[in-house]
Parts: C-alpha cells; structure tokens; sequence
C-alpha cells in the first residue's frame, strides 16, 4: 500500500516549485489533493496534469476567508484532512534593511507568516476533530527557510517572517501533540526555484558571480534540488514518521553546521 493512499493532501503555493512537486509525488503515492495558488490559471492547468483525485481553488493565503474555505473543501469533497502543506510564500527586494520598502516587508509578513497562521487556525481544529471522531492522524508542514534558523543579510523581513514561522510550528506542536496532530517545520537554504532564478535575473553581477553569492555560504557550494527538499517534505508528513513534532528540519547543504 502507498505511504499516503487514501489521505487527503491539502498544499498551498501548489504551482511553485516545491509545492507542484510534492503535489506530484503525494499524488504518486496514492492521495487526494486539495491545490490552493494565486494563479487560478495556472492552478487549473497544473490540477489536470495529476493523475489523482483533485479539488483546487485559487485565491491570496494572506486572506483569512481562503484557509477556512480550503479546510472545508477538504472535509466536504473528501471527509477528511490528514496532511498540509503550508507551502505559499514570497520573498522582497534583496537590499539591506534601511532600504527595505515598508509595503513589501509588510506583504511579505502577510504572505509568509499570517498565511501560515491562517492557514493552521483552520486546519488544526479540523484535524483535532477528526483524531477526536475516528483517531486518524494529522500531520501539518510549514515550509520556513535556512533565513529562519539563522541571520540572512538582506534579507531582513523574509527572514523575520520565517523564524516566525518556526515559532508558531514549535508552539502548534506542544498545544497540539496530545491531540493526534504532528507540526514541522521544513527549512531549506536556496534551491533550484522560481525565486533564485529571479534573483539571477535581476541582479546586476554576472550570473556566475550572482550565483557565487547565493551558495557562498553553503558548504556544499551549491543550490539545493526541489526533490531534495520534496523528500524532506514527505519524510516530515509521511505517517510512519509518527513520533517527529516540533522539529524544523535544515536542508541547507550544511549551513547549519556551520
């Protein structure tokens, strides 16, 4: 049997790197998906592509009214919510804090940690209810960032709204570890993205010495792939990992060690 078969998968930011992927490979491994993205079209267009049982509906995770709708879309098409993937962020422009616009770093914050927020209000009284009715389990992961478990230079509010996102995963998990419900936090350094091409693109260096500077201070010297952050993803929901909660989990090419 499939580690997830027969679960119901909910993932936000479905459309981006990490979150189409883990779509696909939760879907591979026998789930039913419930896809949110603010691109409704490309939201559409990816959903038809899964071979798997999908519900989607687009709309910005920083409203609240999108995080209680999708927990409901959940329940009423499929009867149940097992596994969330709160997935969707942004990040700002790469420049020093004092130059940091005010109306990005407060989107960002509205994006990356109230999104998170919204979305585990909603998910986690439906999965206590759910461990309450039927004693099935449920299993949240938060995606934060290496930029959470540490300084990052110029990168100030991305990563305040991700060390955010780690206190609110640590704090889920001790009120909720009694309750049949795990939260992790999954925190990767720079993969092979949307995001970083973007930062290739903008700036100004040469894109070999753009890409020096993302991975200078990687061990490794060099980006993560999204399937080795996706594996971490699946190792953090996958049920048999059953005793695992509260732990923010570095994919960061040994930043961390540092």
């Amino acid at each position: 049997m499939a580690r997830f078969d027969g679960m119901t998968v909910l993932i936000t930011g479905a459309t981006g790197g990490f979150g189409r992927r883990a779509a696909e490979r939760f879907a591979a491994d026998g789930a039913r998906l419930v896809l949110s993205d603010i691109d409704a079209d490309a939201l559409t267009a990816f959903a038809a592509t899964l071979d798997a049982q999908t519900e989607t509906l687009a709309g910005d995770i920083a409203e609240e009214s999108l995080s209680q709708e999708l927990v409901r879309l959940a329940i009423s098409r499929f009867n149940r919510l097992d596994v969330a993937l709160n997935n969707a962020g942004i990040v700002h422009s790469f420049v020093r804090l004092a130059n940091l616009p005010t109306d990005e770093a407060r989107r960002v914050i509205d994006v990356d940690l109230m999104g998170v927020f919204f979305a585990m209000k909603y998910q986690l009284p439906a999965m206590e209810r759910q461990f309450r009715e039927t004693k099935r389990r449920g299993a949240i992961v938060n995606i934060a960032s290496a930029a959470g478990l540490n300084g990052a230079p110029k990168m100030s509010m991305y990563s305040a709204a991700k060390h955010g996102v780690i206190g609110l995963t640590k704090t889920a998990a001790v009120e909720y570890a009694s309750k049949g419900i795990r939260v992790n936090a999954v925190c990767p350094s720079y993969a092979r993205t949307a995001m970083a091409e973007t930062f290739l693109k903008v700036t100004t260096a040469p894109e070999d010495v753009a890409y020096a500077e993302l991975t200078r201070g990687v061990p490794m010297k060099r980006l993560a792939e999204v399937d080795e952050v996706v594996e971490a993803i699946l190792f953090a929901a996958d049920p048999g990992n059953s005793f695992m909660t509260g732990h923010s989990l570095a994919i960061d090419g040994g930043i961390s060690a540092i």
